[in-house]
């Protein structure tokens, strides 16, 4: 009972801060700025789209040669390149997309939860600092390794993200997993 309250807690900390980084405090934007020009850029792209992919600008096709690919890059070279995410078809089911959110954090928090009870002593500075740990695992595996390749524009924000809410979730964590029964 004790690891299922703290997930569940936990998860409403993380999806808390969720909302705060990409809405109230709009930490993501640099990644989702508008341009004036949306409405032709988008009819212009469902004209050469026939289905939803990623696509990256410029590229060969699939099974090109190293070679190849090698003078693609010098030829391209500090010139504009683009990264596309193309959907025929907007999804709005906001409270789908949040239920799975939330479950994905509660699962996440859940393992968490497990792997701190298997530790034969446990304290509040440790939860504290495994949970800062995973935090920053998260981010050096996803958000920093994209950059690495793909220069996001809101690497900070996603920073600030697993570290604040796992930072949050160790506090938490930290002292109802280690409390006293009374």
């Amino acid at each position: 009972m004790k690891i299922f309250v703290g997930s569940l807690v936990g998860a409403v900390i993380i999806f808390m801060f969720q909302f705060l980084s990409w809405q109230a405090l709009g930490l993501h934007y640099p990644a989702q700025q508008y341009t004036s020009k949306q409405d032709s850029i988008l009819a212009y792209l469902n004209t050469q789209f026939d289905s939803d992919g990623g696509y990256i600008m410029p590229s060969l096709p699939k099974g090109a040669s190293m070679d190849d690919m090698s003078k693609l890059g010098k030829e391209r070279e500090n010139k504009p390149w683009v990264q596309i995410y193309y959907h025929k078809n907007l999804d709005t089911n906001m409270g789908v997309n949040m239920a799975k959110n939330f479950v994905t954090n509660f699962i996440m928090v859940l393992f968490f939860c497990w792997i701190l009870s298997g530790y034969a002593s446990n304290n509040f500075a440790k939860t504290l600092i495994v949970a800062l740990l995973v935090g920053l695992i998260i981010f050096l595996h996803s958000s920093y390794t994209e950059h690495i390749w793909y220069e996001t524009f809101d690497l900070k924000a996603h920073l600030a993200d697993y570290l604040i809410s796992w930072g949050i979730t160790g506090v938490w964590l930290g002292w109802w997993l280690n409390r006293r029964k009374v």
